[in-house]
């Protein structure tokens, strides 16, 4: 464990010097950066380095860094955990720009652009199993195999992602998923899961919404929509 610490050290401090003398510096804009934990739990080691690299980046060129909550997954968030995060940064000296931030804020904006995907065709509904999903992903060795609904018509993707968002279906029968492409060596390509059916009261959105966007889709779009301009993840 440690060896893989000090091992990734080194190469985001590799990463930071190139950032520093390629980019940064060469900066015509506000440089802005961010803090995005899940509320699932307290804060690590690895989390202050984010947090001193996030802060002490936007510090030293006279940026701004935000404070955001990835909350997109009400199983396994508390509101204690929000507190106590923001606790924790503050204690290592720290103070985010502008009100704290969470990702469930743009909830509506991420249904939108999921329909905008599947107008596209480059999403679907689909109604595999996990059992089934881990059989369909195939292996790092083997490629995946295109799941059967994975054809259907827009028109009726957009109307059981409806059904979806107003709750006609239990937990775990349905997902959006995005149309990639299941050869892809790369796993993560190959069809992930954009939202997923979860009939449970969020801390900060209450029961607004029963379908909650994946991490991997609800990050990135975030920091697009908050204008930040370095995304530094340790």
């Amino acid at each position: 464990f440690v060896c893989l610490f000090v091992c990734r050290c080194c190469v985001m401090e590799e990463c930071m010097v190139f950032c520093r003398q390629r980019d940064l510096k060469a900066a015509t804009f506000n440089v802005v950066t961010r803090f995005p934990p899940e509320p699932n739990g307290y804060l690590h080691l690895g989390h202050a380095k984010s947090i001193c690299l996030n802060f002490g980046i936007a510090k030293e060129f006279r940026g701004r860094c935000r404070l955001r909550f990835d909350d997109s997954n009400p199983l396994a968030e508390d509101v204690r955990f929000v507190d106590s995060i923001q606790r924790d940064v503050r204690w290592l000296g720290f103070e985010w720009d502008g009100p704290v931030r969470y990702a469930s804020d743009y909830f509506p904006q991420l249904h939108d652009f999921a329909v905008k995907l599947i107008k596209s065709g480059h999403a679907f509904v689909c109604d595999l199993s996990p059992e089934d999903m881990r059989l369909y992903r195939g292996t790092l060795k083997t490629p995946g195999i295109d799941s059967p609904f994975r054809n259907r018509s827009v028109e009726e993707n957009l109307q059981l992602f409806e059904g979806m968002k107003n709750g006609d279906f239990p937990d775990g029968s349905r997902m959006l998923r995005a149309k990639i492409d299941m050869a892809s060596p790369n796993m993560n390509m190959r069809d992930p899961v954009l939202y997923r059916i979860r009939h449970v009261q969020h801390h900060q959105t209450g029961n607004s919404w029963c379908i909650y966007p994946m991490y991997d889709f609800t990050h990135c779009l975030s920091d697009a929509l908050e204008g930040v301009t370095h995304s530094l993840c340790s």
